[in-house]
């Protein structure tokens, strides 16, 4: 069954779990900003800098980890949200124990207290991205004191499309938010982390951004839509 949310009218915590800056606005950059419009409260919790498997010097990275730390923020700022930064090694995820992850991001839950949290695709290319979710799902497992109701995962332009295609891990959306009125915002964030971008052809564009939420916003019949595939649910 699939699901279009045209309305968010209840007062909500906001969490958004992402390995990466710019994977929060690639993915939910657009909903992220409708909440805020809504007046809910948004918290992005970034766990990697995103840099340093980049780099062999450590001087050069460290620049560009406050650099792209400070786009993290301004970026935020754009979508109405507040921005957590962590330091779990770039592109390594899988080198730290798992239990590190969730208990980070069990400390942002305790911090914000979410109704609902957004995080990447199990299904992702990207190892930090893969981790990041199963950490989510593991930090907002449905014990009586969680006040978590939905978690869903959204997809990632680069690193969900190219995984490996098996049946059990493609990206299949059961739920998709109207972005029309807040699509160029998102784009404004975007816009943010302009050394992440890359010219056509490629998917990390912002006229490929752009042209990919008004292929979603079709299939769910709006003009631009952001999709989710729903991990859990619970209905109070």
């Amino acid at each position: 069954m699939f699901y279009t949310v045209r309305c968010m009218t209840a007062t909500m915590s906001i969490l958004c779990v992402v390995a990466h800056p710019d994977d929060e606005v690639l993915g939910v950059g657009g909903t992220l900003a409708r909440h805020a419009v809504d007046g809910e409260d948004v918290h992005i919790c970034i766990l990697s800098d995103g840099v340093t498997s980049r780099y062999k010097h450590t001087e050069t990275a460290d620049d560009e980890i406050e650099q792209r730390r400070q786009r993290a923020r301004q970026a935020g700022k754009t979508l109405g949200a507040t921005v957590s930064l962590y330091g779990f090694p770039d592109n390594s995820f899988d080198t730290v124990p798992l239990l590190n992850i969730v208990q980070t991001i069990e400390s942002e839950i305790s911090d914000h207290d979410p109704d609902i949290v957004y995080t990447h695709h199990y299904g992702d290319l990207n190892v930090d991205h893969e981790l990041a979710c199963r950490a989510t799902i593991t930090a907002t497992r449905p014990l009586a004191d969680s006040g978590v109701d939905r978690v869903l995962a959204f997809e990632t332009l680069s690193a969900s499309e190219w995984s490996v295609p098996r049946p059990d891990n493609a990206f299949q959306p059961t739920s998709f938010v109207d972005i029309s009125d807040s699509l160029d915002t998102k784009i404004d964030a975007l816009s943010v982390y302009e050394r992440e971008l890359r010219e056509p052809p490629h998917p990390r564009t912002i006229d490929t951004v752009r042209k990919n939420a008004e292929v979603w916003g079709s299939k769910a019949g709006v003009q631009a839509a952001e999709p989710f595939e729903i991990l859990r649910e619970i209905q109070r």
